[in-house]
């Protein structure tokens, strides 16, 4: 990274679900119509115009991390994310407290 560029944005949260390695795959299967995306049952990858999310699925916690340039793409990051993650885990509530 050069002087003037600047440091990626990160955000994480971990949600606890018996259907991790299910939502990462969904998520995965989903976005891999439109966007760059490479995946196992345990991880994921999927890159946005604005950023990359990276997904770990490991028992019964699904872990998300994103990374993107700047706030507002890392909140517009944050949301899409999460909007298709609840759509796909209707019938649980998931609670994601990003760090």
């Amino acid at each position: 990274m050069s002087l003037t560029e600047t440091p990626p944005l990160l955000a994480r949260t971990t949600i606890e679900t018996a259907h991790a390695s299910k939502y990462l795959q969904q998520l995965c299967k989903h976005f891999a119509h439109k966007r760059p995306v490479t995946s196992t049952p345990e991880e994921g990858s999927i890159t946005f115009g604005v950023g990359t999310c990276r997904l770990t699925a490991a028992g019964s916690a699904l872990r998300i991390d994103l990374e993107s340039t700047s706030e507002t793409d890392l909140e517009q990051l944050k949301d899409v994310v999460i909007r298709h993650l609840v759509r796909f885990a209707f019938r649980e509530e998931l609670l994601p407290v990003w760090s």
